[in-house]
């Protein structure tokens, strides 16, 4: 089995192949992704809302991470492991530095994911040339729903457009492998895919991103209040495994995400 690298992704997005992501937890969904084809499990701190029950993400800790980086390392042996850093874990370059290192050596990641635009330029730098690669993430930014006043699409107004584009150019400059954008325009998610020359992965921000990722219990369609942005792959499946087929395949033939699952 071939193992997916960061250049692997690089090279899907030249060969305008989509890239399928999906977040994971544990060992036995992170093979089930492996079978299904999956390029990347994400390890993202969603977990505090979907495992854990809270209500956000803010309650995450880096020992959640870690502990659940490890097991869906386990079992993994395709798909490249991401895993998201905690809420103020990353507060300054020094302590990403230290965190994200311990994500790599305890918690087998291969790359981390960071909230955040041009302010991380010196964390991103300091973080690739230590050897490990970074995700950037815009848009809607789960870690800052305190000071956005909640989850809604960004990037509809002028300043903001400007502020994401402006942002995903420094991102790109300072060293990040990947991008995500959460929940912005199709057309401005498009733009930012034209470019970059860094893969970028869309959760609600339409079908011209170079890859989609989702939550895994959306996906499943068993989240109480599912995103607009997603569909049910279950609901037609008959089974856990033909639902992440049926996704990865969609991915990959670009049926989704569709118009009623994109924001203009």
């Amino acid at each position: 089995m071939t193992r997916i690298r960061t250049a692997t992704l690089v090279e899907m997005k030249r060969g305008g192949e989509k890239i399928a992501c999906l977040t994971a937890y544990d060992a036995g969904f992170a093979a089930l992704l492996d079978e299904a084809g999956m390029d990347v499990a994400l390890v993202g701190d969603s977990l505090g809302m979907v495992l854990q029950g809270a209500d956000s993400t803010l309650e995450v800790s880096m020992r959640d991470m870690i502990y659940h980086s490890r097991l869906v390392r386990r079992g993994l042996e395709r798909g490249l492991l991401v895993t998201d850093m905690p809420f103020m874990s990353y507060a300054d370059p020094p302590r990403a530095l230290g965190n994200a290192a311990r994500l790599v050596s305890e918690g087998g990641a291969e790359m981390v994911k960071l909230e955040g635009g041009a302010e991380l330029t010196e964390t991103i730098q300091l973080l690739e040339g230590q050897g490990i690669p970074v995700c950037g993430h815009l848009g809607m930014q789960p870690q800052s729903v305190l000071r956005t006043g909640g989850y809604r699409v960004r990037g509809r107004d002028k300043v903001e457009e400007r502020g994401i584009v402006q942002d995903a150019h420094s991102l790109e400059a300072a060293g990040a492998a990947m991008l995500v954008l959460e929940c912005v325009p199709r057309k401005l998610a498009a733009r930012i895919v034209r470019e970059l020359c860094i893969p970028v992965i869309g959760i609600g921000a339409g079908p011209d991103c170079d890859g989609q990722v989702l939550v895994l219990q959306d996906l499943l369609g068993i989240t109480a209040q599912p995103p607009s942005f997603c569909r049910d792959f279950l609901a037609n499946a008959g089974s856990v495994r033909g639902a992440l087929r049926a996704y990865v395949h969609a991915v990959k033939e670009n049926s989704f995400p569709g118009a009623d699952e994109s924001f203009d």
